[in-house]
Formats: structure tokens, sequence, C-alpha cells
């Protein structure tokens, strides 16, 4: 097999040590067989990744929110684009849709059901294991592009990830994608793999806004350090990429800008009905404290919807942890290895380049997250192609230095030792959880360190390999297990904030089946069928079936049916929209008749006035109970009916 130019610099005619591994493992193949035997191991791990993301997702449990617009812009193309919240598309939702449009065209396709929402997330999930593969194994070989697609297909937090709707799984691969892109760039000096780097960035900005841009330093750094070239050369080659990049992540948000009010939804999270403020001030600086004057008092609770999770601590805590973090030592260890030990070789060495890659993705992320306001534990699933790279790229090159047997052979028995220990660790706090995955993790730990340190260059190679087999059982078995506990209905992961094992909210223990709404499309509670029947009885031609105080009452509702709604103040209740003044136009011009409060979310001037001028409908009338946290108000005047 060719060894590809990121693998070896080109002025550097010596023979890597980087990918013996490679050559160790494909060692006893015939000339013309590698790929084939290379496919036939990366199939079962597809595989396996297909059937860990998509086990039972008819059951799998949806974020309410974004399903309910799912649903919505499914049955509208005005809404599809805009990414309206129900039908009529009168508010949007509070982010760039661009995440749902691939979930919104799998509900038009193939009906509204939970599967059908969730499948756009599996097969994003599956081909990031595809593309992290042919990425790693163009820098590394072909063993560490299969490793690191196995520790990306067993890592807890995306397997939790990819069996719902959340916007990071497209994130992940469209990233996963931009970094191939810039991979090749920086090994060919041309210019288009730099601008399609540029293209797959932005079109991660339609899918989580501003934390795709995160990878920018990294990827103009790494180019400017390592691509061919002259330095201007390398700096003008950036600035077209840069360019590109910002005008395919504002492409949403110049249509929306050009776009004329009266003929667009309102924007949800702002106070001025502006793209630029719902993406850089809702979406953005709200997320460090900052509250800028456009955004009023709806800015400030951008950091709220989030968890606490946050602090340099963040990654290890008891939570988050186990999602993310069991290889750490390994990717830190290998990540330093790489780069020290590739001192002195060129500019342009492609090894050193490709740790650089991926040790700077890892880095940025850990910062950015530890100083933000708060965030849920699934955001983590970004750092997972990077600590997978590390891992199969460091990996193949402790292994080479150790069948080396030079003063380096120790790094790799260490790592695998640390790494164990580690695993110990983050378990620790979870003993009710797979009791026998402490012991049997560290006692292949000891095994695997033990064969590998004491190994010499006379030890048969059965034996050797056994160690090294037994290491990265060790380091694999673990997130393994925590993976495939999202297979079992007592941790199913919660639909807002999905987490793989014994952690997150509404767990109840070990021997209780996790307790969590199941969020079913298309399929309405016995209350909520009572309600959509009693407003469609009475229904006499308004525009609105209704309108809610904020999302959290038409959620349920628009996941049963598509049927136009006004949600007043947006996903937090808060957002000026509609104002009392227009509301009451609403009324009055038979466009909205009945208006659901609730008392979990705060007043506001559209809700003062409409208790004070509508009349509270009987509860039992539309299946509710006296005394629960939602009352019906019918806004008819006298004589409407």
């Amino acid at each position: 097999m060719a060894t590809t130019h990121l693998t070896r610099d080109p002025t550097d005619r010596r023979r890597p040590r980087f990918s013996r591994i490679s050559r160790a493992v494909l060692a006893r193949y015939r000339p013309g067989t590698t790929f084939s035997r290379e496919s036939a191991t990366l199939l079962p791990i597809l595989v396996a990744a297909a059937v860990l993301y998509a086990w039972g997702i008819d059951r799998a449990g949806v974020h309410p929110y974004y399903s309910a617009a799912v649903r919505s812009m499914a049955a509208d193309w005005h809404a599809f684009v805009f990414g309206g919240l129900d039908p009529s598309a009168s508010i949007t939702v509070d982010k760039i849709p661009g995440a749902l449009w691939p979930q919104a065209l799998s509900v038009r396709i193939f009906g509204p059901s939970n599967w059908a929402v969730v499948l756009p997330q599996v097969l994003e999930g599956v081909l990031a294991v595809w593309a992290l593969h042919r990425i790693v194994r163009a820098w590394a070989g072909p063993f560490a592009g299969l490793l690191a697609a196995l520790v990306m297909t067993l890592t807890p937090v995306t397997v939790a990830l990819n069996r719902h709707n959340v916007p990071d799984t497209l994130l992940v691969l469209l990233l996963v994608l931009a970094a191939g892109s810039l991979q090749k760039a920086v090994r060919t000096g041309r210019l288009l793999p730099l601008l399609l780097c540029g293209v797959w960035v932005g079109l991660a900005f339609q899918a989580k806004m501003l934390q795709a841009w995160l990878v920018l330093p990294v990827f103009a750094a790494l180019y400017q350090l390592a691509a061919p070239g002259s330095r201007w050369e390398r700096a003008r080659r950036l600035l077209y990429a840069g360019t590109t990049a910002l005008v395919v992540s504002c492409s949403w948000v110049l249509l929306v800008w050009a776009t004329p009010a009266a003929n667009r939804p309102y924007l949800d999270g702002t106070s001025n009905n502006n793209p630029f403020t719902l993406v850089f001030g809702y979406n953005g600086l709200s997320r460090f404290g900052h509250d800028p004057n456009a955004l009023g008092a709806v800015a400030g609770t951008a950091a709220s919807r989030t968890s606490g999770n946050t602090g340099w601590t963040m990654l290890v805590n008891q939570s988050v942890g186990p999602q993310i973090a069991w290889l750490l030592p390994l990717a830190v260890l290998a990540l330093a290895c790489g780069v020290w030990w590739r001192t002195g070789h060129p500019r342009t060495d492609g090894p050193r380049a490709g740790f650089l890659l991926w040790g700077g993705w890892l880095a940025v992320h850990v910062a950015v997250f530890s100083n933000s306001n708060g965030n849920h534990g699934y955001y983590t699933a970004v750092l997972a192609p990077a600590l997978a790279a590390l891992t199969g790229g460091g990996v193949a090159l402790l292994w080479a230095e150790h069948r080396a047997d030079g003063r380096r052979r120790a790094a790799l028995p260490v790592a695998i030792g640390l790494t164990a220990l580690w695993a110990a660790a983050i378990d620790g706090p979870h003993g009710d959880f797979a009791p026998w995955l402490l012991p049997v993790v560290l006692m292949l730990g000891l095994c695997g360190t033990v064969g590998l340190w004491t190994s010499r260059p006379d030890t048969t190679r059965r034996a050797v390999h056994s160690a090294l087999a037994a290491s990265l059982a060790a380091v694999l078995l673990a997130p393994a297990v925590w993976a495939a506990s999202c297979l079992d209905r007592r941790y199913p992961g919660s639909p807002i904030d999905p987490l793989a094992g014994p952690v997150g909210p509404g767990y109840q223990g070990t021997h209780h089946r996790a307790k969590f709404p199941r969020n079913p499309v298309n399929r309405p509670s016995a209350r909520d069928t009572a309600l959509l029947g009693y407003l469609s009885a009475h229904r006499s031609g308004e525009k609105y079936l209704l309108a809610t105080q904020a999302a959290y009452g038409a959620e349920p509702l628009l996941r049963a049916a598509p049927h136009p709604m006004l949600v007043m103040g947006g996903f937090t209740g808060l957002t000026p929209y509609p104002t009392a003044p227009r509301l009451s136009d609403l009324v009055s011009t038979h466009q909205l008749r009945y208006v659901l409060l609730t008392t979990r979310r705060p007043s506001t001037p559209a809700t003062v006035w409409v208790k004070r001028t509508c009349t509270p409908v009987p509860p039992r009338a539309y299946g509710r109970t006296a005394n629960g946290s939602f009352t019906l108000y019918d806004c008819a005047r006298p004589g409407d009916d």
C-alpha cells in the first residue's frame, strides 16, 4: 500500500515508523487484497454503528421542541425554509433551522413518526464514522483509520446523541468532512480542497451556528504552518477559503435579512426581529455573559436554558466524564509524542500536521466549553472525532516505536496503564452500573501493560499481538459498555439532554426503568386529543387553531397535527411577539379565538390582555383538570359564534 504524502513528507526519503503498524497488520496479505481485507474489517464497524444508533428508534424520545418544528416544517415549504415553529410560520425556532431540514424532509417522505425524525441522525452518525476512517487512514494508515472509526462508534455520547434529534450530529459530520478537506489541502497545496473546507464549515454553521466556527483558528493556523507554498501564497488562499466559509455560513441569515418582515416569520429569541441578533447575540455572545442592548431581557435567557456543566472540570464530572473522557490520557499523550518526536522534520511534515489538527480541535473546544455559561452534556460529542483520531493515530505511532525497541518503546505500555487507571476513576462513582466492568478493565489493563513492557525483539509475534489486543480491550471496553447501555430501556437518555448510562435528568436507579416522556410524533395523548377535538369543533374559519403561552403548551399539539398555531413569546415565552395590540387585532379580525395560558411561564403584556379580556373555558370541556397548569380562554366577543 502506497504511503500518502500526509504520512510521509515528500522531501523525506526515509520510510517513517509512523505507518509500520499498518504494514505489520497487513503483512500477511497478498498483493491486491489489502483493500478488500481492510473493507471486511471496516464493514462490521459500520454495521455496529448502525445497530447502536438505529436499534429501537421507533421508541426514541425525540426532543419535544425540535420535533414539533420538524412536523410543521414538513407540512409547509414556507415554514421549511424559514424554520417556522408552526405550519403558518408565525414565529421561527430560536436557531438556524439547518439541522432540522433533513428531519423535515424525512417526515415529508416517510410520514410523521419518531423513527422518521431520527433516521437522518442515524445516517449522519454512520457517515461520520466512515468519513473519519477515510481521513485518519490517509494520515496514519489503515490500522489507525480502523481504530479511529471503532472509537468513534463506541463513544457513549455519540451513541446517545445519534439516537435523538438534536442538531449536534449534523454538526459533527460536517466538521469531520471539513477536516478531511483541510487535510487534503495541506497535503497537496491545492486551492479547491481548501475552498471545499470553507463550504463544509459554512454548512456546519447552518446546523449549530457559531460553534461551527470554533475550528477555524485551528484550520487557518495549521494551513499557514504546514501547507506547501510561500507564506503570502498560503495567506492568499486562506483569505479565499475564509470568504467562502463566511458567505456560506451567512447565506440563511442574509436570505432572512433581505426578506421583508411581513413576508416571513418573526425571529424567536430577538427583540428586534433581526437575524444577526438571533445568531450572534441570542445564540452567541449571551453564552459568555454578554447582554447586548438590542436583545433586552430575551438574550439573557439563552444561557439559562442550558445545564450547569461549565468550568475546567466539566469533562471529568460524574455525568459528562463517562460520556466522552475515557480515552483522554491516551489521546493527550499521543498528541504530545506526535508533536515532540517529529521535532526537526520539515515544516510540511504530514504526521505532525495531523496531530496538530486534531489536538487543536480538542483544545479549542475544551477551552470554549470551560468558559461558556453552561453546556448540555451532549455538546461534548463534537470532541469525539478528535479523541478518536488521536487514539487511532497515537496507537499507530506508539506501536511503531514500541516494535522498534528503542528508548521510546515504554510510551505505549505507559499510555495503556494510565488510561486503564483513568477508566477506573471515571467508572468508580457508578459502581452499581455493571459492577463487573471495573475489575475486568483493570485486569486487561494489567495484562496488556505487562505484556507490552516485558516484550522483546525475540518475543513471538503472537504474544506481542495478544498484549496489544488486551491493551486495546482494556481502553475500549468501558466506553463500549456505556455506549451499549443506550439499547437498554433503563437508560434511554433524556429527550432534551441525551446521555448514555445511569446519569442525566430523570434517572431513577439501576433497578428501575427510566421514565422519560417519549414525546411521540402523530400519537397525541388522550388529554391532547380531547383539547384538539374541542378546538376543531368550535373553530369557525379562524386562521389559528390556538394561541399558546410559549412553545411549552404548543409542542404536543404541533407534534400531533400540523395546525396553524400562534406561539406567543416563542421558546422561552419572553420574545415580544405578538404585542398586545397585535393580539387584539387578530381577535377582532376573527383570525384567533382561543388562547392557552400556563402558570409555568411568566406573564407578558399579551397574556395580561388575555386574562383581562377573554373568558376562561371550564377545564372539563377540553379534557383538563380544574387544578392543572393550563387554562384555556375564549376570546370571542358576544354574538361572534
